[in-house]
């Protein structure tokens, strides 16, 4: 399961992030190539521009899906969780 707390200093703020574990497959460069590029100096991906599409969402949330090791991950808009933004309803 992705961590935030442990993602690599290379992406850039957002929703999608790579964290450390990640084994620099190719997998994510491969399916969303526009999103997502290698850091040479460290041998693992990052996340170097959030999607700005649809089309980049998409597959965005393919590579999430085909990290061999759940590298990647989607917290939301905010960087938050979207389960962390839901509020009960009917309780005070």
């Amino acid at each position: 399961m992705p961590d935030r707390n442990d993602s690599v200093k290379e992406n850039i703020p957002g929703a999608y992030y790579v964290d450390s574990s990640c084994i620099d497959c190719d997998v994510c460069r491969d399916t969303a190539p526009d999103n997502f590029k290698r850091s040479d100096e460290n041998s693992y991906s990052f996340v170097y521009k959030q999607p700005e599409n649809e089309e980049e969402r998409l597959k965005c949330e393919e590579a999430v899906l085909c990290c061999p090791v759940e590298a990647i991950g989607n917290d939301g808009e905010d960087g938050k969780k979207e389960s962390e933004s839901v509020k009960p309803t009917g309780s005070q």
